[in-house]
């Protein structure tokens, strides 16, 4: 079955858990072909997701991906960049009209938000110092590890996360860790990692590819063992606009079908991750 069709299935499964009531059908949509403007929230300190290049300006996979849905739609782009937790709270009141910012649907956030589509699938990885010792997960059992607050590495790491998509391999937890460190996106933890083995952490979780992206730029930490789990990526809205979330599904189907996420996949990851495995 391919994945936008898992997709379908899972959000038909979440559908039942909440009551709409925050919107009126066609709102949103409404709202961005009137204005012309597809207001995107996403983050300005995640690379190679999202980040703001030499020139000042947003990049990366999520940003292009947004970039052609709003070309698709025939209209402009704005990036704002709420906090995360702000995000993934809901009840936007039109602040902005969509996250393109590769989060996972979980039945807690469906009572909130409505996910159109899964675009791709981030394995989840652990990262400790070159130094460490540490050579497979559960070596970290009691130590200090960190992940980004109120994601899904953090509830990983918390024994409490959920993946509610269909098609999605299972996962086992496999670290114990002693003590949660939590910060506001990965770059502090790969600061905190950086200093040295213990010094500050001795292991974090975190998206492969924003671990590749830093061991690419310089930084002395290294992956250990497998891919956790593997994470499926959506885009969000608010909850109420039934024609936004089949329009948008619509746009990420075509994008899987000829070919652009694949591309989009390889420009940034030079890997395919538009597949679960």
């Amino acid at each position: 079955m391919k994945p936008a069709e898992h997709f379908k299935m899972a959000l038909a499964g979440l559908a039942c858990a909440f009551v709409v009531t925050t919107a009126y059908a066609g709102e949103a949509l409404d709202r961005v072909m009137e204005t012309k403007v597809l207001k995107v929230a996403t983050s300005a300190n995640w690379a190679p997701q999202s980040f703001l290049n030499e020139q000042n300006e947003m990049d990366g996979f999520d940003v292009d991906v947004a970039k052609e849905i709003a070309k698709r739609l025939g209209v402009e782009v704005e990036f704002v960049t709420p906090a995360w937790d702000v995000i993934t709270a809901g009840n936007w009141n039109g602040r902005w009209d969509i996250s393109v910012g590769s989060m996972t649907p979980t039945a807690k956030r469906a009572e909130v938000l409505a996910f159109p589509a899964i675009y791709y699938y981030t394995p989840a990885a652990v990262a400790v110092h070159r130094d460490s010792k540490a050579v497979k997960p559960s070596d970290l059992d009691g130590k200090v590890v960190g992940a980004c607050a109120n994601c899904t590495y953090e509830l990983y790491l918390k024994r409490d996360l959920t993946i509610d998509a269909v098609g999605v391999p299972t996962f086992e937890y496999q670290i114990a860790p002693g003590e949660i460190r939590s910060y506001q996106g990965p770059q502090p933890a790969f600061d905190d990692l950086r200093l040295g083995n213990g010094t500050r952490l001795d292991g974090l979780v975190e998206g492969l590819p924003a671990i590749n992206d830093a061991i690419e730029t310089g930084y002395p930490i290294k992956v250990i063992g497998e891919p956790l789990f593997y994470e499926p990526l959506a885009l969000a809205i608010d909850l109420g606009d039934g024609e936004f979330n089949d329009v948008l599904a619509g746009i990420v189907a075509d994008m899987k079908a000829d070919g652009t996420m694949t591309a989009l996949s390889m420009k940034w990851y030079g890997f395919d991750y538009t597949k679960a495995e």
